[in-house]
This record gives structure tokens, C-alpha cells and sequence, in this order.
């Protein structure tokens, strides 16, 4: 073996942290820190941080991931990934202080872990770049739009959805009213934005217009982050995802988005087949692959 692994308990504010460092036998100078998405934590779907963490190890490449607050053997109250800035700065620190050849850091994140890595990575200048694999956007209207084009449309091309219909298996009632939900809140949008936040917002009452622009922020703050953030970023997504979608439809179709990732460095992958968790061994030893060759690249 290539590399030792040891577990790590570390104080974020009054709470204990737990996770699991691997160390290649000559580490590189460059670590990565994975973050874990939620509900979720460090061992990961189908084991793929563990198995990320060893493959990027073996290829001379430190790797922390661990358990924020309230997810997985760490202390405190349940927390969203909006509220884990502290728990990064801390998990890095503590990188910092096991690996001492380390000078840089990037994070790995998957869905809203990537949000949350763009929220904080300008925030700290050991952190050198971003690999965000299927980054969560998500809105009221974003959900509704990828419902439709990439769900709803692509079911009348399929013969078991005509089967369904033919030996009344199909349930019209509950699928059109769910598709006209989501019809209603499209053509309820603002007849044209200007921003992703006008874009996003969705309904008419006072309450739930309130509820579509404070979901509808996620988006802007995550691209005000990109646009703070100076260093490089690997963008990985899947074919057979609709978080996936909903990221590429929204940088495909805003045009501050597309302007900011023009004038970035930012690299893409696409695995067409995969699901949100790259559920079987090939898609997962392509994730590593890809994840290492990036990370020795510059």
C-alpha cells in the first residue's frame, strides 16, 4: 500500500468532528478535502469517498473527508449546507496541521456540498481550486422546468410508459395534476428576467413570492462566489441526473452565468450514463480518474 489512513477528531466552535485522512507515502503538496452532501457523510453512497479518498491517496495525493456538524459521529444540531463555513475552515486547519508538506487544498464536493464550497472557497486563500460534481441549484421554477423538458417529454418516447397507459397502470389523475402544478408555476414567472433571481422566483402571493426569492437567491449567491473565487475549477456532471440538468440548463440559459464561467477557468466532464452518485464501479473509478488527473494538472 501507498499511503496509510488514520481517523482525525477535531473542535469546530464546542463540537467534536470526525473524519478520515489518507496520506500517501510521499504526499504531494496539494491535498483535497471532500465534503460530504446531505443527508450524508464521509463514507459516502455506495462507498465512493472512501474509495475516491484511497484512489487519490495511491495516486500521491493527501485526502481528508470528514463529517460536519450534525451529519454522520460529529457533535451538534443538524445544519444545512448554507451553514458550514466553520466546519471547512476547521477540516482544512486540521489538514493543514496532519500533512505538513501541504501548501494547497482543493474541495470536492457532490450537490450541495459544491454549493457550499462556492459559498466559502473565496474566503480562504489555501483553498487553490473547486471540483463540483453535479452542483445543487435548486428552485421552485428550476425543478418545474426540468420536470418538464427532461422527465415529463422524454416519458412519451418510451414504450413502457405506453404500456402503462394501454393496461391502466398509468395514474392520470395524480400525473396531470402534478404536471399542471408545474405549468403554473412556469407561466407564473416574470414575463422577463433580467437576473437568475427574477428569473427563478416563481409564485404570486405575497408568502410564497417571498419563499421563491429566498430560494431563488441560492443561485446568485453561488454565482457571486464563482465570481469571487480566483482559482481553477473542474465542473463533473451526469448524464441521467435531474440535479445535473437543472445546473446546465441554468448556465446554458442566464447569461450572467455563461459570461462569469467564460471568463473563468473552468473545466467540464460529462458522464452520459451516470446517476447522481455514480452508483456502479465504472462510473465511480471515472469520477477518481478524472478527479486525480485534474488535481496533478497545473
Amino acid at each position: 500500500m501507498t499511503f496509510y489512513e488514520q481517523p482525525l477528531s477535531f473542535c469546530c466552535h464546542d463540537c467534536w468532528l470526525y473524519g478520515i485522512l489518507s496520506t500517501p507515502v510521499q504526499p504531494s503538496s496539494r491535498g483535497v478535502l471532500i465534503v460530504v452532501g446531505g443527508p450524508q457523510y464521509r463514507v459516502g453512497s455506495h462507498r465512493q469517498f472512501t474509495l475516491l479518498a484511497r484512489s487519490l491517496a495511491d495516486n500521491d495525493i493527501p485526502t481528508l473527508r470528514f463529517d460536519y456538524r450534525g451529519m454522520g459521529d460529529s457533535d451538534g444540531a443538524i445544519r444545512t449546507f448554507e451553514t458550514i463555513e466553520d466546519d471547512l475552515k476547521s477540516a482544512i486547519d486540521q489538514f493543514f496541521i496532519n500533512v505538513p508538506s501541504l501548501k494547497e487544498v482543493l474541495i470536492w464536493g457532490l450537490c450541495d456540498a459544491a454549493s457550499a464550497a462556492l459559498f466559502y472557497a473565496h474566503k480562504d486563500h489555501r483553498i487553490a481550486g473547486l471540483i463540483l460534481v453535479n452542483p445543487w441549484v435548486r428552485t421552485e421554477l428550476g425543478t418545474a422546468k426540468v420536470y418538464l423538458k427532461h422527465y415529463y417529454f422524454s416519458r412519451l418516447l418510451q414504450l413502457d410508459f405506453w404500456k402503462k397507459i394501454v393496461t391502466g397502470q398509468f395514474k392520470f389523475s395524480n400525473s396531470f395534476n402534478f404536471i399542471a402544478e408545474l405549468i403554473r408555476k412556469l407561466i407564473t414567472k416574470e414575463p422577463r428576467a433580467t437576473s437568475t433571481k427574477e428569473f427563478l422566483a416563481t409564485d404570486l402571493t405575497t408568502q410564497s413570492l417571498q419563499q421563491g426569492c429566498e430560494l431563488a437567491s441560492l443561485p446568485d449567491r453561488m454565482l457571486d462566489g464563482l465570481r469571487q473565487f480566483t482559482g481553477k475549477i473542474f465542473v463533473i456532471t451526469s448524464g441521467n441526473d435531474l440535479t445535473a440538468k437543472e445546473f446546465l440548463d441554468l448556465i446554458n440559459g442566464m447569461p450572467d452565468w455563461k459570461q462569469t464561467l467564460k471568463s473563468k477557468q473552468v473545466t467540464f466532464a460529462h458522464l452520459k450514463n451516470a446517476n447522481h452518485t455514480f452508483s456502479t464501479r465504472e462510473w465511480r473509478d471515472q469520477v477518481a480518474a478524472w478527479t486525480a488527473e485534474w488535481s496533478k494538472s497545473w
